[in-house]
């Protein structure tokens, strides 16, 4: 069993109230007033749409509530212990499951039926574009499927420039438009570029820049840092 892990990029506990809906209002309404247990939720889309993110915070309401959560992925060692004082389980990224998680994944969702424990599971595919075996695509796609959409630029720009105010950094335009145009449009990605930079300005005592920025990045190459260059 893998504990619940904070998102690439996010150094506070995910939480609804932090989400920016964009398109996914919906999928957001929705996960904000399930009642647990219910049918099993599948959250789709591409990378950056905020499938783990919304997952992290169903999973903080569950604990905030008192109750207990498990969570799995294909990074998750085998076997899946399986506990039924879990209130939520939660499978993330289903399309990177290989044949022997793929059956570990099963035998939650029977385990976690017989039990009366919420399943909610996401992927990059909807459940029936999956490349699993069957009965477990059948059962991803048993409940509620939301197709997430990943935010506009002037989402991106506000969730930036807000978790810049937060952290105490004044981020100026241009940094904002250099972060947009020459990075992955992944909100996740973006923030992790945002909190390395703000280390970064404050180590040194400087204020950020896109020079600043450049500085930084030039070091994490030299230093072997391969997450989120420039494209």
């Amino acid at each position: 069993m893998k504990q619940i892990p904070l998102p690439i990029g996010f150094e506070a506990e995910p939480t609804f109230d932090d989400v920016i809906p964009g398109e996914n209002a919906l999928a957001l309404t929705c996960l904000r007033q399930m009642a647990l247990p219910g049918p099993p939720v599948y959250l789709c889309g591409p990378a950056g749409s905020g499938k783990t993110y919304l997952l992290a915070a169903l999973a903080h309401d569950v604990r905030h509530a008192g109750g207990r959560t498990g969570w799995f992925d294909a990074e998750a060692p085998l076997p899946w212990e399986f506990d039924e004082g879990w209130s939520l389980i939660v499978i993330d990224g289903a399309e990177r499951l290989d044949a022997a998680h793929q059956h570990a994944a099963f035998r939650l969702f029977i385990e976690a039926s017989t039990a009366g424990i919420q399943m909610a599971s996401a992927g990059r595919q909807p459940p029936v574009s999956l490349n699993v075996r069957e009965d477990l695509r059948t059962r991803f796609g048993w409940g509620p499927v939301f197709m997430l959409q990943p935010l506009s630029d002037a989402g991106m720009r506000y969730a930036l420039d807000r978790e810049a105010q937060r952290q105490g950094l004044t981020l100026p335009d241009e940094v904002l438009d250099y972060l947009l145009g020459h990075f992955e449009r992944d909100l996740s990605k973006l923030m992790d570029v945002l909190h390395r930079l703000d280390r970064f300005a404050l180590a040194r005592k400087r204020p950020a820049t896109v020079p600043l920025l450049k500085r930084m990045l030039a070091e994490e190459q030299q230093d072997g840092w391969d997450e989120s260059r420039p494209l």
